[in-house]
């Protein structure tokens, strides 16, 4: 790939699961066109630091933590709703700090996790045959024609949904929502208070001491980044904009973009797109994957070996996780590569129950997850749904139907998403004593 790139180089290549049945090609190009004049969701800076960020974590002095919807929605967008998961997200990552005695760095699947690829473009219900459906942000889920019509004026509703879902997460990091004071009021479940109480003990010797908020503001604030796969890229390279300090080019959609499984081939259009901004970038890895395959990705999209620039999101199923993921890892080391290794155990682990609801089950899910400890990728919301069966709560096939929200894949709630972060700092507790006694 040595060709010149620019944003638009994309068009050049083979593009797959990004639609191209909308019935007015005029409006959709009007449409891009008044994306490209609109401000940037973020910026350089804050996708250069999360970069720094994530270098620590290639490094092992860190944790990530990224975790949201699995396709956010129009009809779900609310106050509640991005507060319960911001909410959600930090007491995690308090349970998997004070475990770990290292940072989390925190990136939500949110502020523009619209589109959804699917596994066909159309769908048949009762001698019917409609568009499937692709995400909010192309069309609508209800099984009617108006409906499944990609409708390009949705891009535009999903952009300003975004920036108002970004706002309201940078009021909460930095108005004094994440204060570390607040604990007790966020906490759910006796493991969760327990925690909290042991970190209230500590703020207390803090405070005794002299640190408190308004010595060290960080005590009250917290660093919050967005991303979502960029599945759309007419949408990305609309929002791609030219650094003027560095000359270098930034997606500025979110912090971090990454590739899905199903669009991550070598000569495509989205390893192309990707390829040329500067954000930290993200590949789905899952059990087709080979050490040949690989490694030549790497190469495209991180040829400086840049750390922090480049995740590896291995998504394999409970079944695979423990015979792919370390061929590719040893692969990865022995050509020194530059990169941070983090586990979805959402996707591999799908599977539907009797009453025809697509769901997960707990126990899959913490199998997978516990093979390596660089960082975690999950479908999550701070709702209490019932889309995932187990855990603590015992979620039945029976209980789906109660609440099952999702416009596309079942999600941890809140109660079982906490319970697998407990689970995770177990295991970097028992990692980092090891550790400390093999010093």
């Amino acid at each position: 790939m040595t060709n010149r790139w620019t944003p638009e180089s994309w068009k050049t290549r083979p593009g797959l699961h990004m639609p191209a049945d909308y019935p007015d090609a005029r409006a959709l190009q009007a449409v891009e066109d008044e994306l490209r004049a609109l401000p940037p969701l973020v910026f350089a800076g804050e996708a250069r630091r999360l970069k720094d960020r994530l270098a620590a974590v290639e490094a092992g002095d860190a944790f990530l933590l990224q975790g949201g919807d699995c396709a956010e929605s129009f009809k779900e967008f609310s106050t509640d709703n991005i507060r319960d998961t911001f909410r959600l997200m930090l007491q995690m990552a308090v349970v998997l700090t004070f475990a770990g005695r290292k940072p989390v760095v925190k990136v939500g699947r949110i502020a523009g996790q619209f589109a959804k690829p699917r596994s066909a473009p159309i769908e048949t219900i009762d001698g019917v045959t409609l568009p499937s459906y692709r995400g909010d942000n192309i069309n609508g889920s209800a099984f009617t024609p108006e409906e499944r019509t990609p409708d390009p004026q949705r891009l535009l509703r999903a952009y300003n949904q975004s920036a108002s879902t970004l706002n309201l997460l940078r009021a909460f990091a930095g108005g004094g929502y994440a204060d570390l004071y607040n604990i007790h009021d966020q906490g759910v479940g006796t493991q969760y208070r327990e925690l909290a109480d042991k970190i209230a003990e500590a703020l207390a010797f803090m405070e005794a001491v002299g640190v408190t908020p308004e010595t060290h503001p960080d005590l009250s604030r917290v660093e919050v980044f967005t991303s979502h796969e960029a599945l759309l890229l007419n949408v990305e390279s609309a929002l791609t904009r030219l650094d003027g300090a560095t000359g270098e080019w930034f997606d500025t959609s979110a912090h971090m973009l990454w590739i899905g499984e199903r669009t991550r081939q070598l000569d495509g259009a989205h390893v192309e797109f990707m390829r040329g901004i500067k954000n930290p970038i993200g590949v789905k890895c899952g059990p087709s994957m080979e050490p040949d395959d690989l490694l030549p990705l790497i190469d495209a999209l991180n040829p400086d070996n840049t750390p922090g620039r480049l995740t590896l999101i291995g998504r394999f199923g409970h079944d695979k996780v423990h015979d792919r993921l370390p061929r590719l890892m040893k692969a990865v080391k022995a050509h020194g590569k530059r990169v941070i290794w983090s586990i979805d155990p959402m996707h591999g682990n799908t599977l539907m129950a009797q009453s025809g609801y697509k769901t997960r089950p707990f126990d899959r899910i913490i199998g997978e997850e516990g093979v390596h400890p660089g960082g975690v990728h999950l479908e999550m919301t701070g709702q209490n749904v019932t889309e995932c069966i187990g855990g603590a709560q015992a979620v039945t096939e029976d209980d789906l139907s109660s609440r099952y929200h999702t416009h596309c894949d079942p999600r941890l709630n809140a109660d079982q998403a906490l319970e697998l972060a407990f689970l995770i700092a177990e295991r970097l507790k028992t990692g980092r004593l090891a550790r400390s006694a093999a010093a």
